[in-house]
């Protein structure tokens, strides 16, 4: 049996704002007589929305109504309504992450997408969203080999790395074609990005807010750009401009992963991967033509093989609106009265804690979810990979109730999350110990990390399985 569900993928950049609409298919491959495997099995993505400026009220402040008039015309032209959705992603990237109202925009957008649905901006995950949109995750799949993305849009490029179709790594630089900015009228810079003025002055370049756009001077700071993303490649030895001009601090690629092969997405990969003719270099108010030539032209990417993309400037809303889904299904236990519900912290046990001090683990994390002492909805997670017998689900049910009892006396649900399939019996066994008294979400085949946040929807396929999203909600500073 099949069931198809709606699903929107929502990005508000730093150049561009847009909209997909995509149906994901699900259906049970098991036999007959086998305990049910949801599986999705297919993606399509049924409305692509016009590529929009975003709109700011300034450098730091976003225009919140301008965006949601801008989905909200979307919704009209694709003839859907919020009530259709049943998953996605509202994401905020690059360096529109950074403005100041950024969070406030985002929820006043969660109401364009129906019950369910990702509100959440990072650079990790944008990294990984881009390189799914793109493709480089098939290919290296395909090859079997390690394949990088790099998504080149307004304010950042987000590098992903895929292993044999798995993320191997991620990292962001603030590198973007939007970080100049010029005055088509009048050919004078308008904005220039912090990082971008320092790497230029220590390479001997000056230009500042106001001067006449100089085309070599702007080129030279575009190769400084490519360099550095050359860098991030291990193509060339990473110096101290690289690690300046990662986002939050951030590390690089780690050098054991052996790129063989390389992908671009954003809108400067349409440069990357296409000759410019026309005249006007600057005709977006931007460099992102002259960064996409220099990318091109440069010989440090002559050496290693350039996929084309599946999605250039859509890659990461595709990637959004198509891939970050996942299911849990088969052996999950819940309480359908709790659900749908969003932006749950994940409070994480080692697996060293997991063997014989879960109790413990979860009492010493919980203060950190406290604020001012105020109990507040968290997920507990765990892998279970070592805890599957009766003895072991036992034990672990006993822990939880011990270790989770600020939880257990709050009104909010007490959710546990556990990579192996174990869900349904030690949801069953913590509702026995609970006496039926608490409700309790128990579910499985999902792996977490510390800092990580879910999203749980409302049940599918006839409560079989359930929509989660796991992602990490960070926005840049």
């Amino acid at each position: 049996m099949k069931q198809v569900i709606l699903s929107v993928g929502i990005d508000i950049g730093t150049s561009t704002t847009q909209l997909i609409f995509s149906k994901i298919t699900m259906e049970n491959l098991a036999s007959s007589y086998a305990v049910p495997r949801i599986t999705i099995v297919d993606k399509e993505v049924i409305y692509s929305s016009e590529i929009h400026f975003t709109p700011l009220l300034s450098q730091t402040e976003i225009d919140g109504e301008k965006v949601r008039d801008i989905i909200e015309s979307e919704y009209k032209k694709a003839k859907m309504v919020p009530e259709d959705v049943q998953t996605g992603a509202v994401i905020i990237t690059g360096e529109t992450a950074r403005k100041t109202n950024a969070n406030v925009v985002l929820e006043s957008l969660s109401g364009f997408a129906g019950d369910f649905v990702v509100a959440t901006a990072g650079p990790d995950l944008e990294s990984t969203l881009s390189g799914r949109g793109a493709g480089a995750d098939k290919i290296s799949k395909d090859l079997l080999t390690n394949i990088a993305n790099i998504d080149i849009g307004g304010g950042t490029s987000n590098v992903s790395v895929f292993s044999k179709g798995k993320v191997a790594g991620v990292s962001c630089l603030d590198i973007g074609g939007r970080l100049i900015k010029i005055d088509c009228s009048t050919n004078k810079i308008t904005y220039i990005y912090e990082k971008i003025k320092t790497l230029s002055k220590s390479n001997g370049i000056d230009i500042s807010v106001g001067d006449t756009v100089d085309v070599s001077k702007i080129r030279k700071i575009c190769d400084l750009m490519t360099n550095v993303l050359a860098q991030e490649m291990h193509i060339i030895p990473i110096t101290a401009e690289n690690a300046a001009l990662h986002t939050n601090d951030g590390k690089s690629i780690k050098k054991e992963v052996t790129i063989s092969g390389i992908t671009f997405s954003g809108g400067v990969a349409d440069y990357i991967y296409n000759d410019y003719t026309g005249n006007d270099l600057f005709k977006y108010g931007d460099i992102g033509i002259l960064l996409g030539q220099s990318i091109k032209s440069s010989p440090l990417f002559k050496n290693i093989e350039v996929h084309s993309a599946n999605e250039t400037i859509r890659a990461t809303v595709v990637g959004a609106g198509t891939h970050t889904t996942e299911l849990s299904g088969s052996t999950i236990s819940y309480d359908e009265t709790s659900l749908p519900i969003k932006n749950i912290p994940i409070l994480r046990i080692s697996q060293e804690d997991e063997e014989s001090r879960v109790a413990e683990a979860i009492s010493e994390q919980m203060h950190m979810y406290m604020p001012e002492n105020k109990t507040e909805q968290i997920a507990i997670s765990l892998s279970g990979l070592s805890k599957t017998s009766f003895a072991d689900i036992q034990y672990l049910s006993e822990a939880i109730v011990k270790g989770a009892k600020t939880i257990i006396d709050s009104e909010y649900p007490l959710i546990i999350i556990v990579e192996q399939d174990i869900a349904k019996a030690l949801g069953n066994s913590l509702n026995i110990r609970l006496e039926h008294k608490k409700e309790v979400i128990c579910i499985d085949s999902i792996k977490t990390l510390d800092g990580d946040y879910i999203d749980i929807g409302l049940p599918l396929v006839e409560g079989r399985v359930i929509p989660v999203v796991i992602k990490t909600l960070i926005f840049n500073s």
